[in-house]
């Protein structure tokens, strides 16, 4: 896409979610909800709102970096904190994303409808029709906009708009919460939870940036970028990771292979096999 293009396609953008009024963004500060969010402050000044969800499943660091995005925007915040892991979704079902998406949405259009913001919306985009989502089956029945998916953003023209507006997360890791992390019909531990997210933190601060840590019961599976896998064959180091996971308690340490393969527990599905 050429700038003039681009720059076309942003003011459409603009304008539909001036049409729009007055919304809610469905705000995590990923790549998407933050471009979103950045548009939506340009299109509708206070009439925008930003709403993040804190729960179990939502690292910590992630809620922080949320905040600090909000701010810099210059865009209202709002947290809405789940305490506990939903019953629907506590052994992990595979359509987990369409339950708590359901569930958190209608969290999100109940706070929505109490600032008397006409519409929610979420940043998804068109990328996101090729995986397995079935998340998106309940924006649908709750009627969650998603202006990016409509007017085909992709992720690749989210990033480079993003950088264009100098916003910190252009480049930033695809991520997603940490239930993903867990094979579908397992039961969801919050002591897992939090193991997932404190080797996911370490492995980001030694300098792997996109990275998963899948949890088999006491096994991790770690999946870094199939760029940095080499980085990975040193003895040194392959010590520091082992022994940093086992503190953290876990008791087998295993890296996948292939590298970081985004779903990768969604293709079990197809295979019949978890």
């Amino acid at each position: 896409m050429n700038s003039q293009n681009s720059s076309s396609k942003y003011e459409a953008l603009l304008d539909a979610l001036r049409s729009m009024k007055c919304i809610a963004i469905a705000f995590s500060g990923g790549v998407d909800s933050t471009f979103l969010a950045y548009a939506a402050k340009q299109a509708l000044g206070e009439n925008a709102v930003a709403i993040t969800v804190n729960s179990p499943y939502i690292p910590d660091w992630e809620l922080k970096e949320a905040k600090e995005l909000a701010k810099s925007i210059g865009i209202k915040h709002q947290i809405i904190d789940i305490e506990q892991i939903p019953d629907s979704i506590k052994n992990n079902p595979k359509d987990r994303c369409y339950l708590c998406k359901k569930a958190v949405f209608n969290q999100i259009k109940t706070v929505a409808e109490k600032l008397s913001l006409e519409h929610v919306v979420d940043g998804s985009n068109f990328d996101d029709t090729k995986d397995y989502r079935p998340g998106m089956i309940a924006l649908k029945e709750l009627d969650v906009k998603s202006p990016l998916l409509t007017q085909s953003w992709t992720k690749d023209e989210i990033r480079a708009a993003s950088k264009a507006f100098e916003l910190p997360t252009h480049d930033k890791p695809a991520y997603a919460c940490l239930l993903t992390r867990i094979p579908y019909d397992t039961e969801i531990e919050v002591e897992a939870l939090r193991r997932i997210e404190e080797a996911e933190v370490f492995m980001m601060g030694i300098g792997f940036r996109a990275v998963r840590v899948r949890c088999h019961g006491n096994l991790a599976r770690i999946e870094v970028s199939r760029e940095d896998r080499k980085n990975l064959f040193d003895e040194t180091l392959l010590d520091e990771i082992s022994l940093r996971l086992k503190d953290i308690g876990f008791t087998y340490v295993t890296f996948e292979a292939s590298g970081y393969s985004m779903g990768s527990f969604n293709q079990t599905l197809s295979k019949g096999k978890n």
